[in-house]
């Protein structure tokens, strides 16, 4: 079947590149893809499926039946398609036509892959085991995430899936190269938004006014320490501020101080205890020098758990499919994802695919000048067919031996 889905992703590997180019051109922020819900829509019907759109808002969904058993095992591969907030600055024929908007994070590489995947698989349908769910979602660069939307909006009400595989892009790695990790993956992540509210007046009269900005100050600091001091060293944790705004004047001390930051980490028990800490910490510092502070705390994603089954999976299939030095174990990621909600309720495995162009500078996720290496998208389209047809496969006769995998 290697050959077979590796001939199969170069023929189909122009449409491809088409499809990602539209897409990469027609970028849409998230909870408003409407075009590019429609444009993978009507794709998914060109292949002979009958997509669900509307699923979250935005999102679409299809099922391809296999012609082996198609009611036994259920395969779910997902991918992304909201854009972000950004002014493109590639310089690419097709860059973004929306002035504002760029996939910055790969996603229109995802989901033109995920198509090329589902074109492969409708073409083998024949010999696949069980049946293989598309899922295509919507908004996961805003919380609370597109994941968590459409199951609210019953993405799975008609099959849960048994097992389910996702990947993203990654700059750091060349084109040509995958990675994964077993265990714990990407990390939670929460939101954080404090007031903290003083005596505003005249600079040249402190002693007349509480200071706001020196107190917020003086809590960005101190928190520093949950980190330096009460966080274990075996435990990944990150805590970061991204917005501080006083918006007084060089002779004005303002009434309040708004703040905004992260907290990042890899386990519930201690990501419960940070969200407690911070909070007295902040309101106790603020109290303590005549002002007061309110802490508002955004719970954002869980972290990512890949499934150690699954993972070898991935592992193994991308060995075959690339070679034994294409293919990377990964150390954990302080970065987030939604997909993180689908690994709490179905084995999963969350992997990544290179796309840095060699021997160019390296550009970054998320940055106005990411450009990626289109080659990783034959690569992509193939890998993800191929696991999942040997995920199918593999699942079905493990079932049929008596030993299906734990939920």
């Amino acid at each position: 079947m290697i050959n077979q889905i590796k001939s199969l992703a170069a023929r189909f590997n122009p449409d491809i590149v088409e499809w990602r180019r539209w897409l990469h051109q027609h970028p849409e922020l998230s909870q408003q893809e409407h075009g590019t819900m429609a444009y993978v829509a009507e794709r998914l019907r060109s292949f002979g499926l009958e997509p669900r759109t509307g699923i979250g808002g935005t999102g679409c969904m299809a099922f391809i039946r296999g012609g082996i058993d198609p009611d036994s095992r259920c395969i779910a591969l997902r991918a992304d398609y909201d854009a972000l907030p950004l002014n493109e600055d590639t310089g690419l024929p097709y860059a973004s036509e929306n002035p504002g908007v760029m996939h910055a994070c790969g996603h229109d590489m995802h989901t033109a892959s995920l198509l090329g995947a589902a074109r492969i698989l409708c073409e083998l349908r024949e010999q696949l085991h069980g049946t293989i769910m598309l899922i295509f979602e919507p908004s996961e660069e805003l919380y609370p995430g597109g994941a968590r939307m459409m199951m609210d909006d019953g993405l799975f009400d008609e099959r849960m899936p048994d097992e389910i595989y996702a990947f993203h892009c990654l700059p750091e790695l060349d084109c040509g190269y995958v990675g994964m990790r077993k265990g714990k993956y990407m990390a939670s992540t929460d939101e954080l938004y404090w007031t903290v509210k003083g005596r505003g007046g005249h600079g040249a009269t402190p002693h007349l006014s509480v200071d706001p900005i020196l107190i917020a100050s003086h809590i960005v600091v101190a928190l520093q320490q949950l980190v330096s001091r009460n966080a274990s060293p075996m435990m990944p944790t990150t805590l970061s501020f991204g917005k501080i705004n006083g918006n007084g004047r060089t002779n004005i001390i303002p009434d309040e101080v708004k703040m905004e930051g992260i907290i990042r980490t890899f386990d519930e028990q201690w990501r419960l205890e940070c969200h407690e800490r911070i909070r007295r910490m902040s309101e106790g510092i603020a109290e303590s020098m005549g002002g007061s502070c309110d802490l508002f705390i955004d719970y954002g994603y869980p972290y990512v758990f890949n499934d150690d089954a699954c993972t070898q999976h991935v592992h193994d299939n991308a060995v075959d499919y690339l070679g034994a030095d294409k293919v990377q174990w990964l150390d954990m990621r302080m970065t987030a994802e939604d997909f993180a909600f689908f690994a709490q309720k179905i084995p999963a495995c969350y992997f990544r695919i290179g796309v840095h162009v060699p021997g160019t500078p390296f550009s970054n996720l998320h940055r106005p000048n990411l450009i990626i290496d289109e080659r990783s998208l034959e690569l992509a389209a193939g890998l993800v067919a191929y696991n999942a047809a040997q995920a199918a496969q593999a699942a079905q006769a493990s079932a049929q031996l008596g030993n299906p995998r734990p939920s």
